[in-house]
């Protein structure tokens, strides 16, 4: 048996079961599911970091949205203000580097 007490994807026990293995899982909310998608979100952006391929990013934006969804915020609701930002200051596209104002 293998511990893990980490946030997972929400199919993950149905694909344990189907597997032949049986899991234990509770449901978390408010405070606690924050703390465990801030986890998962370090997790996964390290995960990224190592590997730096499109599934991690994937996975990464899973776990935003999860945190848009805890904190009353719809997908499409992160979406639009990413939008709204990057139309007012632009995205990170171009790679430019801020060395000075003056």
């Amino acid at each position: 048996m293998k511990t893990y007490n980490k946030l997972v994807r929400d199919k993950i026990p149905n694909i344990i079961k189907n597997s032949g293995k049986d899991c234990d899982t509770v449901i978390a909310q408010g405070e606690e599911k924050k703390d465990f998608l801030e986890k998962k979100l370090t997790e996964e952006v390290n995960e990224y970091l190592q590997d730096k391929n499109l599934e991690e990013l994937a996975d990464v934006m899973e776990v935003l949205f999860g945190l848009a969804q805890n904190l009353g915020y719809s997908e499409e609701d992160l979406m639009k203000k990413r939008a709204e930002k990057k139309k007012e200051r632009g995205g990170f596209k171009e790679g430019i580097i801020l060395k000075k104002v003056y």
